[in-house]
């Protein structure tokens, strides 16, 4: 179906606008307002007013927040288009996307909080409700626009909250239309959508107006996302990224596991927050483990994501292929060798070939840091103990995997990774229903299931006297 013109945070006439890049060719296609922090009080004075009638009917949040996911549904193939236009990934995925964005609605509409009494053995009946925090703003990054919007906004509506969504700078114009649709559904002023660079983003996480701040980025912007939440000390949930590292058992069947190995390390051009970004091999499968990866990046057919073929798009943007680009030089110039890819493919766009390095210094910054970006080492241990501290080793604690014939084996070595959440044979898979968070620098709060509606929400105890 044709996507309507946005009716979100209509901005002053005579705005700026904001190009847009399309990653497959390198090349502006459309633009979005380009927003100024000035215009944010007009905004959040507007989700205040819409507050109080949202937060006072939940069975009317309920049927709202079903009807957006309809709405969604219905719209599918064109906000996937144009999710691939300005994102790059292949349009399989980006229906994937807009699916998983559906049903996070559908799931949080149906999640109410519980009413609970207290008995303490006192002559008083103590009963714990629960209420809203009030607006919240939800900052997102580019590389899942849609899906990771909807792991912000759908908690915070289904509790009773407005929200003021902010996405990337590179990937606005999904997020603008998916609002704009969901305009006919829900009241006005409870999900509005502004677009902008710098300090726009800023300034909505530091407005006194905002009582909760949710965003999804790199650590040094979470930080300061911290910091400018506690002028107001406004709630902060924070998810920060990873460096995954998947721990191989000398069990394991290298055949069996290689292609969920390769595809947990290389899904959205290795754009995913949880996605595997070190491999730790037993040193006598090492040589094995590195081919078998190798064959699959120098076969994988990568292109644009409108492409039906593309198993594997561009990089987002220009300046996230420039650090994958200098990351991988460094590396290769420390005495890494690249089994596969290696180098920026010829051509517009910003495709990078898939790589495999090995011979990686463990030190190399494409070890220690998040590449984000088609780019996996593979680093030989010579005992578990030693590929467990490797693992565990860095500033990072998001997630992390075991891969091995044993599964209980492998699940006491997961439960010695310092993460939020370890996999046993597969890699970054997670249900709607389980909380998700980062241990150290990778986040704070908790989102996903019902922990993601109660980070909207306070408890509000009532104490009163007992019939006698």
């Amino acid at each position: 179906m044709p996507l309507p013109e946005p009716a979100l945070a209509t901005p002053t006439s005579g705005v700026a606008r904001l190009a847009v890049v399309d990653p497959a060719t390198g090349e502006p296609f459309d633009d979005a307002p380009d927003q100024r922090p000035d215009e944010l009080d007009a905004v959040i004075d507007r989700a205040h007013l819409a507050w109080p009638g949202w937060r006072a009917d939940a069975d009317a949040r309920t049927a709202a927040l079903r009807g957006a996911a309809d709405t969604v549904e219905t719209a599918a193939d064109a906000l996937a288009r144009l999710l691939t236009r300005e994102q790059g990934k292949p349009l399989a995925e980006s229906h994937a996307e807009i699916a998983r964005t559906a049903a996070r609605l559908r799931y949080f509409a149906d999640l109410t909080p519980r009413t609970r009494r207290i008995a303490d053995g006192r002559a008083v009946d103590s009963e714990i409700r629960w209420r809203p925090v009030g607006p919240v703003a939800a900052i997102v990054p580019w590389n899942f626009p849609l899906q990771l919007a909807a792991a912000k906004f759908a908690p915070a509506l289904a509790a009773g909250n407005p929200v003021v969504l902010k996405p990337s700078p590179f990937t606005p114009l999904a997020t603008r239309q998916l609002c704009s649709l969901l305009a006919d559904v829900l009241p006005e002023g409870v999900l509005t959508v502004v677009t902008g660079r710098e300090p726009l983003g800023a300034r909505l996480a530091s407005h006194p107006g905002i009582r909760h701040v949710t965003f999804t980025g790199s650590v040094a912007t979470g930080r300061a996302v911290a910091e400018a939440a506690g002028a107001s000390l406004a709630r902060v949930t924070l998810e920060l990224g990873g460096n995954d590292a998947a721990v191989l058992l000398d069990d394991v069947e290298v055949d069996r596991i290689a292609d969920r190995l390769f595809w947990a390390a290389f899904r959205n051009c290795g754009q995913v927050c949880m996605a595997v970004k070190r491999v730790y091999v037993p040193a006598r499968l090492h040589a094995e483990v590195v081919e078998a990866l190798a064959q699959r990046a120098r076969t994988v057919t990568v292109g644009p994501g409108l492409d039906p073929a593309t198993r594997l798009g561009p990089v987002n943007n220009a300046p996230q292929l420039a650090r994958v680009e200098r990351i991988t030089r460094e590396a290769l110039a420390g005495g890494a060798r690249a089994a596969a890819g290696g180098q920026r493919l010829d051509g517009p766009g910003h495709f990078f070939a898939p790589t495999i390095l090995t011979d990686v210094p463990p030190d190399s910054r494409v070890v220690t840091e998040e590449q984000f970006g088609p780019v996996l080492p593979v680093l030989p241990y010579r005992s578990l103990d030693e590929a467990v501290r490797a693992a565990n080793g860095t500033g990072f604690g998001l997630g992390g995997s075991v891969w091995g014939t044993d599964t209980d084996r492998a699940a006491a070595v997961a439960d010695r990774l310092e993460c939020g959440t370890a996999w046993i044979n597969h890699h970054a898979e997670l249900s709607l229903a389980q909380p998700f968070a980062g241990d150290k620098n990778s986040g704070v709060g908790v989102a996903g299931g019902p922990w993601g509606l109660y980070g909207n929400l306070r408890p509000f105890v009532v104490h009163r006297p007992r019939e006698a």
